[in-house]
C-alpha cells in the first residue's frame, strides 16, 4: 500500500526470529531494529548526528504532538520532516491514538473519530481517519500509521471486539484516503513515496488478533503490518502470547512492527516471536529520570553506591559515554542536576538498544541466536537494580 521505494528482503532466520533488510525511499534499515522516538521532530537531548553515530537508521517522530506543535501546515512549508529537524534517514509517524488514548477523560471516541481537547491549550480537535491521513502526508515520513481505536490491556472480550472492529473500519478509511489522487497542488514538503502500515488490533484475545489479521490481509498489499494495543497494561506473558498469535497469523514476507514496546528484555522476546521494528520513549525518558540499561540490569545512577565508582556504565559497551566518563562522574551531573547527565545516559540508552538489535541481528545470522537471547536474557534478569 505506497508509492513505491519500499522492500523488504530477510536475510536469515532461526526460528521465528529472522534477521532482514527493509528498503525506504530515505535509505535502508537491518532489521530487526530499534527506532528512537523523537516525539516533537527531536530525540530528547540528541541531535542527528548523535543518532547516525551510535548507528540509529530509521527514527519515529509523533502525528499528535507535531499536528499540535507546530502544526503540519508549517513543517510542510518548510519541507517536510526530514529537512525540518535535519534527519536524511528512513522516519515513520504514528497516528496519535495511543496518544489520544492516554488523553483519558480529555476525549470522545465515536464512529467517526475521535474527540478530544489539546493537552497545550484545551482547543477542542477531532482526528478521523481521513484527517489524520492529511497530518501525516503533509509531515512527508516514509512510514505512516492509520488512526486505530486504543484500549487498556487488560480490556475483555467485548470492548476488545468493539475496538477491534472500529480500527479495522477505520483503516478501510484511512486506505482510501491514502489512496486517493493528489489535488494538483505543488508538494511544498517534497513529499516521496509513502507506505501505509495497518494496525493489528484485538487485546489479548487470540481469537480476535486472528480475525483482525484476516480483515487485514484481505483489505490489501501492505508494505508491513503493525501490531498495536501491546504493553498498555497487560501482563507480560500475555503480550508475549500475542506476538505469537500475529507471527502466525501475519504474513511472514512484510515487516512486523511492534509499537510502543522498548525494554531491553522485550526486544529480545520480541525477536524471538517474528518482530522487525520496535520503538519506545523509555530510553530517553529513563534516562533523563537516571536509569541506565547494562548488560547485567538496569543502574540507577543516583545511587550513593557509585560516587567512588570509577567503571564505565556497561563495561561491554562501546558508545562514547562509556568510553570517556564514569558511573562516579554521571551521578555528580545527576545529583547537581547538570542537563551534560541526561545527554549522557541518553545517548547511552540509545546506543544500549540499537547495538543490542545489532547482535541480535549477528546472532540470527551465525546461526546461535537461540543460545544468544537465552543466556542474554538470564544474564540481564539476574543482574541487581543498583
Amino acid at each position: 500500500m505506497s508509492g513505491g521505494g519500499f522492500r523488504f528482503e530477510i536475510t536469515g532466520t532461526a526460528g521465528a526470529a529472522r534477521a532482514g533488510v527493509f528498503t525506504t525511499p530515505h535509505g535502508t534499515v537491518d532489521t530487526p531494529a530499534f527506532m528512537a522516538v523523537g516525539t516533537l521532530a527531536t530525540v530528547k537531548s540528541l541531535d542527528p548526528r548523535d543518532l547516525r553515530e551510535v548507528g540509529a537508521q530509521m527514527i519515529l517522530a509523533n502525528t499528535y504532538h507535531l499536528h499540535l506543535r507546530p502544526g503540519e501546515d508549517v513543517i510542510r512549508e518548510l519541507g517536510g520532516l526530514h529537512r525540518f529537524m535535519g534527519w536524511d534517514g528512513p522516519i515513520l509517524t504514528d497516528s496519535g491514538g495511543f496518544q489520544v488514548f492516554s488523553l483519558e477523560t480529555l476525549r470522545r471516541v465515536s464512529e467517526d473519530g475521535v474527540e478530544f481537547r489539546s493537552h497545550i491549550d484545551g482547543s477542542l480537535r477531532l482526528f478521523t481517519p481521513e484527517s489524520v491521513i492529511d497530518v501525516e502526508r503533509a509531515l512527508g515520513a516514509d512510514v505512516i500509521m492509520p488512526l486505530d481505536h486504543v484500549i487498556p490491556g487488560q480490556a475483555d472480550e467485548a470492548l476488545a471486539r468493539d475496538a477491534s472492529e472500529r480500527s479495522l473500519r477505520w483503516l478501510e478509511r484511512a486506505r482510501r484516503a491514502f489512496e486517493r489522487a493528489d489535488d494538483g497542488a505543488p508538494d511544498r514538503a517534497g513529499r516521496g513515496p509513502q507506505t501505509l502500515f495497518p494496525i493489528l488490533q484485538g487485546g489479548i484475545h487470540a481469537s480476535l488478533r486472528c480475525e483482525a489479521a484476516r480483515a487485514i490481509v484481505a483489505m490489501g498489499d501492505w508494505d508491513g503490518y503493525a501490531i498495536g494495543g501491546l504493553s498498555v497494561g497487560e501482563a507480560k506473558p500475555d503480550m508475549y502470547a500475542m506476538l505469537d498469535v500475529a507471527n502466525e497469523a501475519l504474513p511472514s514476507t512484510r515487516p512486523r512492527y511492534l509499537m510502543g514496546v522498548g525494554f531491553p528484555e522485550d526486544l529480545v522476546e520480541g525477536v524471538r516471536r517474528g518482530v522487525d521494528l520496535f520503538d519506545c520513549v523509555a530510553p530517553t525518558r529513563m534516562g533523563r529520570t537516571g536509569t541506565a540499561f547494562t548488560s547485567t540490569g538496569r543502574v540507577n545512577v543516583r545511587n550513593a553506591s557509585l560516587k567512588l565508582d570509577p567503571r564505565p556504565l556497561d563495561e561491554s559497551c562501546d558508545c562514547s559515554t562509556c568510553k570517556r566518563f564514569s558511573r562516579a562522574y554521571i551521578r555528580h551531573l545527576f545529583v547537581a542536576s547538570e542537563s551534560l547527565g541526561l545527554r549522557l545516559l541518553s545517548l547511552h540508552n540509545v546506543h544500549f538498544m540499537i547495538s543490542l538489535m545489532r547482535d541480535a541481528r549477528s546472532a540470527i545470522a551465525s546461526g546461535g541466536f537461540d543460545a544468544w537471547s537465552r543466556d542474554w536474557l538470564q544474564r540481564y534478569h539476574q543482574g541487581p537494580d543498583s
